[in-house]
């Protein structure tokens, strides 16, 4: 907390990081990434929806000890754009409404309990919780109680906000899309590119043999 003149209010610092690592391992890595990329890509048109990924949420003003850093975090009603943290009352107030954690080793009992808490304190609607080494996915959807309920069965399951159905299969989670594509890494995405260009260049070519000239 700095200083100021006397008669001001003290300036206080919100961290944009705790030192600490993204993920802990390849794995958590890649599974943050194809979330936030997916996310980030299926709403791509829609200017009042901001995604990102372990970005420290303030929801307190004056508090900088109050926070967590999703893994994944979606917020409707607010704009894309980058940001050193997410200040909530610079934001009009709305707190992110779904969040994700990708679980690494290290994480401790104590620890997602205490995300927990703070998730359903501070205004989240769905928490979803993957462990990639268990194979294990769990769901937390708000209630019209206001609680954060537990969803029994997560197989099929679809996110009534952000409208993507969970599988797991062989443990691996698989995201799907409501147009039935699934999230995919920047890897197979490249690879599905380039298979296609593939695939139009083998019809253009048919095509020139044909003595047609493709446009």
């Amino acid at each position: 907390m700095a200083l100021t003149q006397a008669g001001t209010k003290p300036i206080v610092e919100y961290p944009s990081t705790d030192g600490e690592p993204m993920a802990q391992n390849t794995k958590q890595y890649r599974y943050i990434t194809t979330l936030q990329g997916g996310l980030a890509a299926m709403f791509r048109d829609r200017p009042d929806v901001f995604v990102a990924g372990d970005l420290f949420w303030y929801p307190i003003e004056g508090d900088n000890k109050t926070r967590a850093a999703p893994d994944v975090m979606v917020v409707f009603g607010r704009p894309k754009g980058d940001r050193e943290s997410y200040r909530q009352w610079e934001e009009d107030n709305i707190a992110p409404q779904v969040v994700f954690e990708i679980l690494s080793p290290s994480n401790t009992l104590t620890e997602l309990l205490d995300k927990s808490l703070f998730y359903g304190c501070y205004g989240v609607q769905e928490y979803y919780i993957y462990d990639p080494d268990r194979g294990e996915l769990y769901g937390f959807v708000r209630d019209a109680l206001g609680h954060l309920r537990r969803v029994e069965e997560m197989r099929g399951w679809v996110s009534p906000l952000l409208g993507v159905r969970f599988e797991l299969e062989g443990g691996e989670l698989v995201v799907v899309r409501p147009d039935g594509e699934r999230f995919v890494g920047y890897e197979e995405l490249v690879a599905a590119l380039e298979q296609e260009r593939q695939r139009a260049e083998r019809l253009a070519q048919r095509l020139r043999e044909l003595g047609v000239e493709p446009e």
